[in-house]
């Protein structure tokens, strides 16, 4: 008796420590559909896409970012509307916490209703970030 009601024990705190770590609980991308991306969507209704590039003004990779998104956003003026959050200011601190970002630069593309389609962390390459808008259509 005493041998069960040890196993029923142990295999409880199992079993609440691997839900407490997220193993039964998992969402993916696609689940999150944050109110402010619609908002953003809705500010935009012409662009087909919506990047958002969330890093900081004093991040080595980030600042390679800022010539990528310039470009992006002369290029496919009207097509593509391109947003920067500081991440490491007060003001941008929430955003990196809507998007539950591990590390900057993190890029998120939004489709025209304001759904995540594709995210990358890290420096992104002009080339490779254009295939990723010719994905919804931007051309």
């Amino acid at each position: 008796m005493k041998k069960t009601v040890i196993i029923i024990i142990g295999l409880a705190l199992i079993v609440s420590g691997a839900y407490a770590s997220g193993n039964f609980s998992k969402k993916t991308i696609k689940d999150k559909e944050p109110t402010a991306n619609q908002k953003i969507a809705r500010e935009n209704p012409n662009s087909a896409v919506t990047f958002i590039e969330l890093g900081s003004v004093n991040c080595v990779p980030c600042r390679m970012m800022q010539p990528v998104m310039d470009e992006v956003e002369n290029k496919y003026k009207g097509q593509v509307k391109v947003v920067f959050h500081d991440v490491w200011t007060p003001e941008g601190r929430p955003f990196g916490e809507q998007y539950g970002i591990r590390a900057i630069p993190t890029q998120v593309f939004l489709d025209k209703e304001g759904k995540e389609y594709y995210r990358h962390v890290g420096f992104f390459p002009v080339d490779e970030l254009e295939a990723v808008l010719k994905l919804k259509g931007v051309k």
